[in-house]
């Protein structure tokens, strides 16, 4: 069996990288860009760091921002209604994972039409042609939107996230200057820095794993374990690290796929809104712990990236506690909440059912089931 590895055209990364943004269009050819960026950033100025880069170099471009938290099908089919308008040919995605999500899935419809119902485009849609071209600028260290095929949009009429998996979707570059993520609030830092945990540990442990991968998700875990704390205290060299982890993580994942972790995510996100780092985080070491049978000695190797002494001279059970407790502290330490008040228990079954049905499910290391995911939910009760 033949592994694929499919990452952007081109990127770039450090401090002063946005600068790269006209060099790239120019060079490609475009002519006009649909910046999508969420409001928030626009308000705050962030937008305003690339739109600058832009202007100086002459560039025409419109402004979407009509992008919610958890972007949904409505975002998309005014998107797609504005990259027409607009005359675009290219898009530039500035944001975390909502604004890049919304414009790999504008950019697909854009190109091909016949997929302009947005829910047609769930799983592996047989999309033939690539996106509208897309320079991704990352805003948080976190979802690595920017390096990945997949998306999520939250589809609100029936309460459920569904995840697309899309070869075409993926950036041609991508802009990853930690200078864009400084401005990123503590509690954001620290939600998509555990996405960014979750991404590398369940790519490490997918199913579809193997050595490339491995390679990638090993070092982002052992980067995210020195630097997340440091960028919740907004120190460069925390978030130049945590700008770093989450591409690698992106690398690695978005060529394996994930599991539970995220099914459990998507289903909290779109029942209760539930950011999706915080959801992550709270899934993470419940799932870590349902999983460790069926990861071999991969566990050794995690609780040694994240900092546990003394690994070498533990037991399998002693180096699998370990690692799961120290994904745990982590993830409390920067201030993430262990239990989620909203879940109720009459939710379970609908909770349980999203889950099992969702994209990412069936990367799980270990097989699973309904009654199992509703056991996993109740932890968090």
């Amino acid at each position: 069996m033949a592994n694929r590895i499919m990452l952007n055209e081109t990127s770039y990364h450090g401090a002063g990288a946005i600068g790269e943004i006209a060099s790239e269009a120019k060079a490609r050819g475009f002519k006009k860009a649909l910046v999508c960026s969420d409001p928030d950033l626009i308000q705050f100025g962030v937008t305003k760091k690339v739109t600058d880069v832009l202007d100086a170099a002459g560039l025409q471009y419109e402004i979407y921002s009509d992008i919610k938290a958890n972007p949904t099908i409505d975002n998309v089919r005014h998107g797609v209604e504005a990259f027409k308008a607009a005359g675009a040919d290219y898009i530039v995605a500035i944001g975390g994972g909502s604004s890049m999500d919304t414009a790999k899935a504008i950019g697909i419809i854009a190109t091909n039409p016949e997929f302009a119902d947005v829910r047609s485009l769930e799983g592996v849609a047989p999309t033939k042609k690539p996106c509208a071209p897309i320079i991704a600028v990352p805003t948080t260290a976190g979802t690595a939107a920017e390096v990945t095929i997949n998306y999520v949009i939250t589809d609100v009429e029936r309460k459920r996230k569904f995840v697309c998996v899309d070869p075409h979707d993926m950036p041609v570059v991508a802009i990853v200057d930690p200078d864009m993520m400084a401005s990123m609030p503590k509690g954001l830092t620290a939600s998509t820095g555990m996405d960014a945990l979750t991404h590398a540990i369940e790519g490490y442990i997918t199913k579809a794993a193997w050595e490339m991968t491995d390679m990638f998700h090993i070092k982002a875990i052992e980067l995210i374990a020195k630097s997340l704390r440091g960028a919740v205290d907004n120190t460069q060299q925390g978030r130049d690290g945590m700008a770093l982890a989450q591409y690698i993580a992106g690398m690695g994942f978005s060529n394996v796929g994930l599991g539970i972790a995220h099914s459990m995510a998507h289903t909290l996100g779109a029942v209760y809104d539930t950011p999706h780092g915080v959801a992550c985080a709270m899934m993470l070491p419940i799932v870590m712990e349902y999983n460790a049978p069926c990861t071999g000695e991969k566990y050794r190797q995690i609780a040694q990236a994240m900092g546990v002494q003394g690994v070498e001279g533990m037991s399998q059970e002693e180096y699998r506690k370990a690692a799961v407790e120290a994904v745990a502290k982590l993830s409390a330490d920067v201030g993430i909440p262990a239990k989620l008040p909203a879940l109720k228990e009459e939710d379970l079954q609908f909770l349980a059912e999203s889950a099992f049905a969702d994209a990412c499910c069936p990367g799980n290391p270990r097989d699973t089931s309904v009654e199992e995911l509703k056991d996993l939910f109740r932890k968090l009760m």
